[in-house]
């Protein structure tokens, strides 16, 4: 069965993979999702009811806009306050709750805070608006950093002085090391996402299966897609196999893309950086290199804020670890919507309270 999936991608092959995932599986299989692309396309289709009841899908940390931390929005705020400056950030950043207040109330407040769809966007107002400091929050995994590598490099190249960077990118490999190594960690197997592993090879995953004995496979997005790489994870997890499998040959190759990736090495550096949820994870993200830290938001200007003021009511911090689910959570539905989000987790478009909001169970 398995040489079709990669030909057809309709319907009645995804429910023929689901009812081959249900025939196999015999027992209890917690496979964790670690994007927030996937557990939305998961919500969004069914999936996590089509495959049985003995698989459970468990959300991760791969949702860059839920991980930014509360000090890191106190960071940014605190610099739109800053006389001439235009802070520009993605849609979702706008309304992630900072320890006082959300870009977007700081926006209402008077602040040059605007919504782009690219650094490139930034660039744009720099060059025209050469009497502001434009700032670029830059987030995302492995997936989007090359594009702000090549976008730093060609203010570097065209003399563009006035543009910087809020540096908030992180990378995979030590937050998952992070969930996989608590004590109480239940997760047999991950579902690894396609975009990420574009561009960092298969080898990232290595370590995942050698040390810490849990299977990986790499999926794309579509039904079929996470389909395939369940049944894949799950014919492993019967035979008590512990592999690394990657679902997504047409987009993913072992090497990865070796460009981005130097692109990304020559720009930055491995940082330690604070996760929402996670506290300080060593080397878990990234910093301007030496030769471009004019561009660094965090060196252009001095800001000093106060420790942010974690809530015990929210609990995207476990969600996010994958011991809770929203529904674990007393302000789910509640206290916390898409119109009032009370964390981080609720506002992003890939945050897993924002796919059980609006997909709920079915």
């Amino acid at each position: 069965m398995l040489k079709y999936l990669d030909e057809y991608r309709d319907a009645p092959l995804a429910l023929e993979i689901a009812e081959a995932i249900r025939g196999l599986s015999t027992k209890p299989f917690n496979i964790m999702e670690v994007c927030g692309g996937h557990t939305m396309a998961i919500r969004k289709n069914g999936i996590q009811k089509i495959v049985g009841e003995n698989i459970n899908l468990i959300s991760g940390p791969g949702c860059p806009v839920c991980v930014t931390s509360k000090v890191d929005i106190d960071k940014a705020i605190a610099i739109s306050q800053i006389e001439d400056v235009a802070l520009c950030t993605f849609g979702d950043m706008i309304y992630v709750p900072g320890t006082k207040m959300s870009l977007s109330e700081a926006k209402a407040r008077g602040r040059d805070i605007r919504t782009v769809y690219s650094v490139y966007d930034a660039i744009g107002f720099a060059k025209k608006e050469k009497e502001k400091k434009i700032i670029f929050i830059s987030i995302g995994f492995e997936t989007t950093t090359p594009t702000v590598s090549a976008a730093v490099k060609q203010c570097a190249r065209e003399g563009i002085s006035n543009f910087g960077i809020l540096t908030l990118n992180k990378t995979m490999p030590a937050a998952l090391r992070e969930v996989l190594s608590e004590e109480e960690s239940k997760i047999d197997a991950l579902l690894c996402p396609g975009h990420v592993s574009t561009i960092t090879g298969t080898g990232m995953y290595n370590f995942i299966v050698d040390e810490l004995g849990v299977s990986c496979c790499i999926s794309g997005f579509e039904p079929v897609d996470m389909l395939k790489a369940i049944y894949i994870l799950t014919e492993g997890h019967e035979v008590g196999e512990k592999k690394l499998a990657n679902a997504y040959e047409r987009a993913v190759k072992a090497e990865g893309n070796k460009k981005a990736r130097a692109m990304m090495e020559e720009v930055f550096r491995a940082a330690s950086v604070e996760w929402r949820g996670f506290g300080v994870i060593p080397g878990s993200g990234l910093e301007l290199k030496d030769d471009y830290a004019k561009f660094d938001a965090g060196k252009i200007f001095d800001i000093d804020v106060p420790p942010a003021e974690e809530t015990d009511r929210c609990m995207c911090g476990d969600i996010l670890r994958g011991k809770l689910k929203p529904i674990d959570c007393k302000l789910f539905k509640t206290a916390c919507t898409p119109e009032d989000p009370q964390g981080a987790c609720m506002v992003s478009s890939e945050g897993t309270c924002a796919a059980w909001y609006k997909y709920g169970e079915l």
